[in-house]
């Protein structure tokens, strides 16, 4: 399997049984409902979808467990808007960043992938710093500041803005760019 382009899902498969894990929902129910239509978009077009996910300390459990341990938790909702598909791929992180004690940058090599787009929840956080890491690895962003959120929409801008600044990535929503905007495809003879 040869894609330019992979659709990273981060912690979407969520207990969101902390302190603000009510807030988080209430801003991530509507980036779930924008991320399940772009997802779909995005997989007729070929492309590889990669969840990475915490793993809540289930570190002997499988991926359907973590899943299971979700869905019967206050972070169900969030779960039936993005659980993944059985041809999605399903990475456990240890930390925030997806690349940081992973598999991430393996499989993505073997994919042929130097551009990513990034998804999901918090975006202050395990979003951020997984952009920052991709960043330091050189591939090309684009984080849709619509399919990320955080406990505060004011959070989440402040990552934006971050990524956009520091990171140099596109985060524009995707109802104002398209996969062709921000990574057009090459036109060499």
């Amino acid at each position: 399997m040869e894609a330019s382009t992979a659709l990273l899902i981060i912690d979407m498969m969520n207990t969101l049984d902390f302190d603000g894990g009510e807030d988080l929902l209430e801003n991530a129910l509507p980036a779930a409902e924008d991320l399940q239509s772009f997802k779909q978009k995005m997989k007729e077009q070929g492309m590889p979808v990669i969840y990475v996910n915490d793993n809540f300390g289930l570190w002997q459990d499988n991926t359907s467990d973590i899943i299971d341990v979700c869905r019967k938790s206050p972070g169900e909702p969030l779960v039936e808007l993005t659980a993944p598909d059985e041809d999605d791929f399903f990475i456990i992180k240890p930390k925030h960043s997806g690349f940081f004690g992973t598999q991430l940058e393996i499989l993505l090599n073997q994919l042929g992938v130097s551009r990513l787009i990034l998804s999901g929840v918090a975006g202050d956080i395990c979003v951020l710093f997984t952009a920052n890491d991709a960043y330091m690895r050189e591939y090309e962003l684009w984080v849709p500041s619509n399919l990320s959120a955080s406990e505060s929409r004011g959070d989440n801008d402040n990552a934006m803005k971050i990524i956009r600044r520091s990171l140099g990535a596109e985060t524009a929503p995707t109802s104002e760019k398209t996969l062709e905007d921000v990574f057009p495809v090459d036109k060499r003879p």
